[in-house]
């Protein structure tokens, strides 16, 4: 298959990368930074520079191109909610997939399905599960997530399948993980605020996995929880990375903390969402790390 793959040198599009081309897929990387790209995938790739935000010469790579997967977006964990950074957050999404829309709408040959990423905070913090047909939040990752799908949805109208990912915590050897490990190895870790909130965690080879599922079955539409069936609490999930590390984890962080820390961005971290990956249990996805204890064990050694 030709997949062309927007935001793929971040965490999870790296490992995404790596699975396509174990699989014999033809990879087309939209990416900012080309030399590196190049670089780091040796030729095994086509790497085409985009800016994240305007249409250009790589638009016509999608012509022909059997899916297209979009993860493009900058990090909402990169310092505080200020104005301008919920602007840039915002236009980093809405931008990207405006694009690449926009590059499916002019090609003579589109592809079948459009696999553009969105997160569970589109639920809102809420008590009880959230399935994948639960209403939007009303908080600003909630209306972020959701002016992001909505944008995505667009491709519908020129009959291409579309499945909006809406990923949890992805656990692997980079991204939240790396960030929590020096306390816990340090002994210093604990839950966060009352530690009772939902984390919806997955590991980064279901994160890959769901995102190579939604684009093989064509069965798969529409938003799709992308976490692990276990679900559990902050408190179980940081006495279980205690466990993994054979490391006290009953420090906790007040709330007041991280709110002083952090501002409105701390809602994300006191806040959670029991959100159940219904779909891909119901089209037969096999978890390759089912379990918070193993994916953990997977990860630590």
């Amino acid at each position: 298959m030709k997949i062309v793959l927007a935001g793929g040198t971040g965490f999870i599009g790296s490992a995404l990368v790596s699975a396509l081309l174990e699989r014999g897929d033809k990879v087309v990387l939209l990416t900012r930074d080309l030399p590196h790209a190049q670089r780091r995938w040796d030729g095994q790739v086509d790497a085409r520079l985009w800016n994240g935000r305007d249409p250009g010469p790589w638009a016509m790579t999608v012509d022909g191109a059997d899916a297209v997967i979009n993860l493009s977006g900058e990090s909402v964990a990169g310092g505080r909610w200020t104005p301008e950074r919920k602007l840039a957050l915002i236009k980093s999404r809405v931008d990207s997939t405006r694009a690449v829309i926009a590059a499916i709408a002019a090609a003579q040959e589109r592809p079948l399905v459009l696999v553009n990423a969105s997160a569970v905070g589109y639920y809102g913090h809420v008590e009880g599960e959230s399935p994948e047909e639960a209403a939007r939040g009303a908080d600003f990752l909630a209306a972020l997530c959701g002016q992001w799908e909505r944008d995505a949805r667009d491709a519908e109208k020129l009959d291409v399948r579309v499945v909006m990912t809406r990923f949890g915590v992805v656990l692997g050897k980079g991204g939240a993980l790396a960030k929590m490990l020096p306390p816990f190895k340090l002994g210093l870790g604990g839950p966060l605020g009352s530690g009772r909130q939902p984390f919806p965690w997955i590991h980064v080879d279901d994160a890959v996995g769901a995102l190579l599922f939604a684009v093989d079955d064509a069965k798969v539409t529409g938003p799709v929880n992308v976490t692990a069936p276990d679900a559990k609490t902050n408190a179980e999930f940081t006495q279980a990375l205690g466990n993994a590390l054979h490391r006290p984890a009953f420090i906790p962080v007040p709330a007041f903390v991280l709110k002083l820390a952090l501002g409105e961005m701390s809602s994300m971290l006191l806040g959670g969402q029991n959100a159940p990956p219904r779909k891909l249990l119901a089209r037969g996805y096999k978890f390759r790390h089912p379990s918070l204890d193993g994916a953990l064990a997977s990860l630590l050694g």
